[in-house]
This record gives C-alpha cells, structure tokens and sequence, in this order.
C-alpha cells in the first residue's frame, strides 16, 4: 500500500471504485461541508474536494478536506497549480498529510480570466505533470523537489485527471501515458457524453498496457436541464456532448429531465462496470449532492465495500 486510503484499498481489492465530489462554500461556515457531506455517507469510497474550482475564491481545500473527515466520509484532496508555487504546494501537501489527508488530485486549474478576480496574477510556477512528479518524489524518496530530505514523508495515493476528448484528439492517449509515467496512481477523467469516442480511448489505453500500470476511473455529470445541455454543447471547451443527449432531453417534459438526465448518467455507469479498462467511476454531482443517494442506487452500486 502507497497510503492506506480507503480508495486505494477498494482499488487495490478489485472492486468497483466510486467516488464523489464536493465544492467548498463561498465563506468561512463549517457546517456547509457537514450539510453537502450527509447525502453521500455510505454512497461513495471517496469525495473529491474541489481547489477554487472555476477559479472562484472558496474554502482552501485542505480545511475542506479536514472538515469532510470529521464526517467520517474521506477525501480526495484537490491541488490546482494556478495559485501556487512550489514552495507552497509542498508545504499544503505537507499539512494535508499531517492532518489526515491520504488521496490527492493533481490538476492545472482553470484560467483566472474565467473566475471572480480575473485580474490575479496566474503562478503555475510547475505543471500538474510535475505536481504528479513532486508528489511521488515525497512520498517513495522521501524528499522535496530541491532534493533535501524530509522529516517525514507524506503518503499519499496519487491521482491525475484526463480528458479524453480535448483537441488534438490523437494526443490524448500519450498525456495520459506521461501522466502515469509522473507518477499517477490512478485517474479521473473528464465528464463523458460522447460514449463511441470515449470507448475508442479506452481501447488505446488498453492496447498501450496502461490501464495495467493505473486505476481510471470514468468521469459522470447528470444533466439537470436540457438548458445544461446546451451550454456545456456549446460553450464548454473540451466537452463533447453528442446530439443524441439534446435529443433524449427534448423528449421528456421539463419538470422530468432531471430524471432523465439521471437515466442516462446510470446507463453510461452500467456499460463502464463491463468495460475493459476502467476500475470504476467518479460521479461529478456539484451542488446536486441531494440526488447522490438516487444516483448510486439506481445504478446498483450499492453497498460499498468496507476494507
């Protein structure tokens, strides 16, 4: 075992992993966490808490994390590279570790031009491949990136997201490879729609031997609205939502397509248990934690394993 995390060791047993995700509040009130964490106790093996996400000022997500523990749910601890340098992300990863912290997400952030304060300065002092890098250099050799040793090294089950549907397409597969290659111990990719391209970068990870050497887990987004639909078709770089879905939400009534957005989400779940290649899926239900409990029932992933 790299961490002793429940994650990893539901991964590690051969089960179906699941995970979930959470998104710090806009202020400093604690009970926040503990009210969004009570849908998804006994529904998931981890919950990814999001850095700043869209590059909104919230809760770190390191205190998000800590609190989320007191839960007795475990964290998936989000890092982005955009408001730190390395410095400070050693240090975070540090405190994470000493607070309790086992699972991390390596990720770049999205651009600050997208968030609350546009006009912040970007840091991105070293890229998520090298935040991989960094992470598992302090955990299997038990020093910082400047090659001084630590006191004690934090042991933490590393992750990476992957977008199999970013432009040019036939790159995807190979940043994948690099991001193993850094370090990751296992990857959460983006949201799928588009299920027949997905399948064919499933294939080509397969066939290149990687899904052998990490754990993926693919990445679900319920549509809430066909209006959802629409923008994220649209306005959403590197999503690839297929017409078929607009289709399938045009086709019920509007007070129906929350439920039909969920039918579709536990269809996708059903093909990815059966799947070559994918050791289970990571549910993106952000401010919709409430339908968690529907979600993972409906897709017959219950109970959870305990390990």
């Amino acid at each position: 075992m790299k961490s002793g995390s429940n994650l990893e060791k539901v991964l590690s047993a051969g089960k179906f992993a699941v995970t979930g995700e959470l998104g710090p509040p806009r202020g400093g009130n604690a009970s926040a966490i503990a009210e969004k964490a009570q849908p998804l106790k006994g529904m998931v093996d981890a919950v990814n808490i999001t850095d700043n996400q869209t590059a909104v000022v919230r809760m770190a997500s390191w205190a998000a994390s800590t609190l989320l523990m007191k839960e007795g749910l475990e964290p998936n601890y989000q890092m982005v590279c955009r408001d730190r340098n390395r410095i400070a992300m050693q240090s975070d990863i540090l405190g994470a570790y000493a607070l309790g912290v086992r699972n991390m997400l390596c990720l770049s952030g999205d651009h600050q031009l997208f968030g609350d304060h546009p006009k912040s300065k970007k840091v991105f002092d070293i890229d998520s491949m090298q935040l991989i890098s960094m992470a598992r250099k302090m955990r299997d050799e038990g020093t910082f990136l400047n090659g001084e040793e630590l006191t004690e090294a934090p042991k933490m089950f590393i992750g990476a997201a992957a977008n199999p549907f970013g432009e040019p397409y036939e790159y995807r597969v190979h940043r994948l490879a690099k991001k193993i290659g850094a370090g990751a111990d296992f990857i959460q990719t983006q949201c799928i729609y588009n299920m027949e391209r997905f399948r064919e970068w499933i294939k080509q990870a397969n066939d290149m031997g990687l899904t052998e050497k990490t754990y993926i887990l693919a990445g679900v987004t319920p549509m809430k609205a066909l209006g959802m639909a629409r923008y994220m078709q649209k306005n959403v770089p590197g999503m690839d939502v297929p017409d078929w879905v607009i289709k399938r939400l045009q086709g019920v009534e509007k007070k129906q397509q929350a439920s039909e957005g969920i039918a579709i989400c536990c269809e996708q779940i059903e093909e990815f248990k059966e799947m070559k290649g994918i050791a289970g899926v990571h549910i993106m239900a952000i401010e919709w934690e409430h339908r968690m409990p529907e979600i993972v029932e409906k897709a017959k992933l219950l109970p959870r394993p305990t390990l």
